[in-house]
Formats: C-alpha cells, sequence, structure tokens
C-alpha cells in the first residue's frame, strides 16, 4: 500500500469493498446525473462477471481510502490475450481535483505494460467530461461512438483506446 497526500492505494480487495463499488455507483450516478436503478444492478452484475473470472496475474483492482474510507475505485481486467480492460473508475466528490482519478489510470497503465498487454480498452459515457478529459490526458483515443437509452437517459457511449505498443516505442 502506497500513501500519497493521504490518500493510500491498495490492489487487494478486502470484505466490503464489492459492495461499495456498487453503493457509491449507484447512489453517486443517481445524485450527479440522475441515472435509475439498473446502473447499480448493471454495476454488481460487472462486478460479478469480474470476480468469477478474477486472475489476479492477469486482473487488478486499487482501491483509494482517506484515513481508512473509500474514496475510489477502478478495475483493469483482461478482455483478451492482448487487450486489457478499465472498468468502474469512481472518485468521491469530496476528494476530486487531487490527482486521486489520475493515479487509478496510472495505475491501470503500469500493470497493463507489466503484464504485457498491447493495448487498453474503455467504454464510458459522454456526458462523464472529467473521466473523458482524464482518459485523454493519459493518451486514450476515442475509437467509436454511439447513441444509445440507458438508465433513464439518452446518452452517447464511447469506445476509447490506449495503444500500449505505441508508449513503450516512445519508452514511456
Amino acid at each position: 500500500m502506497e500513501t500519497t497526500d493521504q490518500i493510500s492505494f491498495r490492489s487487494e480487495l478486502k470484505p466490503g469493498d464489492l459492495g461499495w463499488i456498487v453503493e457509491r455507483h449507484g447512489t453517486l450516478y443517481a445524485s450527479e446525473y440522475g441515472w435509475d436503478v439498473r446502473f447499480e444492478g448493471l454495476v454488481a452484475q460487472i462486478l460479478g462477471a469480474i470476480m468469477q473470472n478474477y486472475n489476479p496475474d492477469r486482473d487488478r483492482c486499487w482501491i483509494a481510502e482517506q484515513a481508512g474510507t473509500r474514496v475510489g475505485c477502478v478495475f483493469l481486467i483482461q478482455q483478451s490475450a492482448t487487450v486489457a480492460k478499465l472498468r468502474l473508475l469512481l472518485v468521491e466528490p469530496s476528494i476530486r481535483g487531487r490527482g486521486v482519478g489520475a493515479r487509478l489510470v496510472q495505475e491501470c497503465i503500469a500493470f497493463a505494460q507489466q503484464a504485457g498487454y498491447q493495448s487498453i480498452t474503455l467504454w464510458t459515457n459522454d456526458i462523464l467530461l472529467s473521466a473523458r478529459q482524464l482518459y485523454q490526458r493519459n493518451g486514450f483515443r476515442l475509437v467509436h461512438a454511439e447513441a444509445h437509452q440507458s438508465f433513464g437517459h439518452r446518452m452517447v457511449g464511447e469506445t476509447w483506446e490506449l495503444s500500449l505498443i505505441d508508449s513503450q516505442l516512445r519508452g514511456e
């Protein structure tokens, strides 16, 4: 576990982490974007699938904590032998702007490189402006966008990708 500005980051799951991830995603996205309970159900479904196939050599979760309280999370999971997928990035509103989201994304990138992945993909929605800016600052590129109706709203879903081969060639 490392500490940065009183925020610690751990990469091992503990009892209660999964329930917290589901609850905070559901609560925050409802209050910030008006998404209905179906989003919380989707997060639970995603976590169930992740945990059924979790391989610590190829998958990882990071939990950010402040004074023992969870304040952020992200998963990086195997999508294929060469592609990792970033999932379920969340940073509590009280801690935003302190680099926690950037650190979580950077942990994903570093682990993906160490694990031998060639790229990272992720899916998000266009209204998640801060997350999209964070992905762009870390070299992800928007590769596909498509309108959809989910969680009681019309949105545009986006697929972003980061080539790790290009960054390894540049010495990053």
